[in-house]
């Protein structure tokens, strides 16, 4: 990195660390040939909640420099914001790979992984909806109706807040110009979202074989594939993995995943009571075979 670069990353940091987001925008963006200010602009534009800006940031950053790990971590946060967990997963799961083929401990590891799982969980729940909506004629007239209510009532805030709106038309961030904006409209989203929380509810206890939401348990999820074990194995530190997804990163890496501490085939110990439980719920749950 250049020495003016250098500078100018450093003074961005600086404005970001004080929160003053707007400031470190217009700094980092001075280098267009160094892939990191634009991953350091993604991350303001995360706090600033600007997330097509983000994406952009993250993108032109990935084209610079594909091996950029942060740009693809902060590519699946803005990706999860605007509701494409698809999407996400894969920005998530490469950079999973790239902290895990890094050759040393990444401490954003352990937050990639909990990002992976986010976003898978959102995948999946968004077939929940689906599948629920398909059973039930009602329930998606009903929630259809809550969207469209939910849209109309954006649309007037949009018209009763315009003139006092602060538009960053140069970075395109659509920041909302006052307080009073931004909790009105937070307090639209919190109580569109509570009504379709208590119709989904209601329409579970009327039907819970067919409507209730099915869901995987956290410690059941292999860190490494993300999907449900079948013959976990714990390693020293208290990790548990699926033995054939730790025994081909072992091949790769001789290290814990998570932790990055030396690990090896001798340290691995079979989890029986995971796997008896894991057992249990496969067998009552067969469809989670393909979460």
């Amino acid at each position: 990195m250049s020495a003016r670069a250098n500078t100018l990353k450093e003074e961005g940091n600086k404005h970001f660390q004080n929160g003053d987001y707007k400031s470190a925008e217009v700094l980092i963006q001075q280098d267009p040939s160094n892939p990191k200010l634009f991953t350091n602009r993604a991350m303001t534009r995360i706090r600033l909640h600007s997330w097509d800006a983000c994406i952009d940031d993250c993108l032109h950053s990935i084209s610079l420099l594909s091996t950029n790990m942060k740009a693809y971590y902060y590519l699946a946060q803005a990706q999860l914001a605007l509701h494409h967990p698809n999407e996400a997963l894969s920005s998530a799961l490469t950079a999973y790979d790239l902290c895990l083929n890094s050759g040393t401990w990444n401490p954003s590891t352990s937050h990639v992984s909990q990002l992976v799982l986010q976003a898978k969980k959102e995948k999946w729940e968004g077939k929940e909806r689906e599948r629920i909506r398909r059973r039930s004629d009602l329930l998606r007239e009903l929630e259809n109706g809550l969207a469209a209510m939910q849209k109309s009532e954006l649309e007037n805030w949009k018209v009763k807040w315009s003139e006092h709106m602060d538009i960053d038309r140069e970075y395109g961030s659509g920041r909302e110009g006052t307080i009073g904006a931004q909790e009105e409209k937070a307090e639209i989203l919190d109580t569109s979202r509570r009504k379709l929380e208590e119709l989904r509810s209601a329409f579970a206890l009327s039907d819970p074989q067919n409507l209730q939401p099915r869901e995987v348990p956290d410690y059941m999820i292999d860190n490494i594939s993300f999907c449900v074990m079948h013959d976990p194995v714990v390693t020293k530190t208290g990790n548990s993995y699926e033995r054939s997804t730790i025994l081909e990163h072992l091949k790769r890496s001789p290290t814990d995943p998570l932790t990055r501490e030396p690990l090896t085939v001798r340290d691995l110990r079979p989890n029986l009571a995971l796997k008896q439980a894991c057992a249990e719920f496969l067998e009552k749950n067969g469809w989670a075979v393909d979460y």
